[in-house]
Parts: structure tokens; sequence; C-alpha cells
């Protein structure tokens, strides 16, 4: 949820108005929304350069996934290994936009680490790619702009460890 939203919630709950620093949250979160929209414009649009070079190094460091028996072995589970890394790397644009890692939490992460267990699919292997993801994208981006995507790959990794 939205700083703004988050606030007028509590706010509300409480029959009040919007206090100072709620405001003053406020205020930061939506002047910040041009700079938070060009990383999620940035990093949209690399999608596939950025889903295929971390995906071209997550196989380089775990050969074992695409051998016989591994879990992206075969053209069809490499297809479905690489949807996967797209759908993280798009949670982390909604976290971007929104400023907060509810969307994550919310739409992609609750269920899929007992999803993956389920299905047999290493959590380590996917907690790797999301951080080769993390180094392909923050490479396309300089500064806070790194370092705060960083945080949202970050977040998705620890959540599916």
């Amino acid at each position: 949820m939205s700083i703004v939203s988050n606030s007028i919630i509590n706010a509300d709950a409480e029959a009040r108005y919007l206090s100072p620093g709620e405001l003053d949250q406020i205020k930061s979160f939506v002047s910040g929304g041009q700079r938070r929209l060009r990383m999620a414009q940035v990093l949209s649009e690399s999608r596939e350069r950025i889903v295929k070079q971390a995906g071209g190094q997550l196989f380089q460091k775990r050969p074992d996934l695409i051998s016989p028996g591994g879990n992206a072995y075969g053209e069809e589970m490499t297809a479905t290994c690489l949807r996967d890394m797209d759908y993280y790397l798009r949670l982390v644009t909604y976290g971007v936009m929104a400023g907060d890692v509810t969307p994550i939490e919310e739409i992609g992460i609750i269920g899929a680490r007992e999803m993956y267990r389920s299905l047999g699919t290493p959590l380590e292997a996917m907690a790797e790619a999301v951080r080769e993801m993390k180094a392909a994208s923050t490479s396309l981006l300089t500064g806070a702009d790194a370092e705060e995507a960083g945080f949202y790959f970050d977040y998705v990794v620890g959540a599916l460890s």
C-alpha cells in the first residue's frame, strides 16, 4: 500500500485529519514520483535484456539447472524459468512505483515459496536468478536510483530465501 493510502486509512480509522508529519511524508512521496516513474520505465523497457542477461549468468553459475534432470532442462522449462524471472522483475517495478514492498508481498510473494517447493524448484536458484536480475538492472541505473531499485530486488531475494 502506498504511503498516501496508508496515511489516509490510518487517519480515517482514528477519525482525524492527516498530521503534519504524514503530510510531509506524502509530499516527499509525491515529489519522488518522477524519479520512481523513470526507474520503473528503464526496468520495463529493458526487461528482455535484463532477463536474458540474468538468465545467462544464472545458467553459467548453475549449469545443473539446464542439465538433464534440472528444473530448467529443455527449451520449454528454460522458457518457464525465464518467464518466472520476468514475473519477479515486474514485481520489482511495482514496488519501485509504489515506493513500498506491499505490492510485491500481496501480488507475488505470498505463497511463492510453497509453490516452488511443491514443484521441486530450488528456492536458492530462484533467489540467485533475482540477484542476477538485480546486477543487470542496477547497471542500467545510477546512484540513488540503483540503490533504491536494489532494495526491492533484495526484498524479493529475502522472501524467497
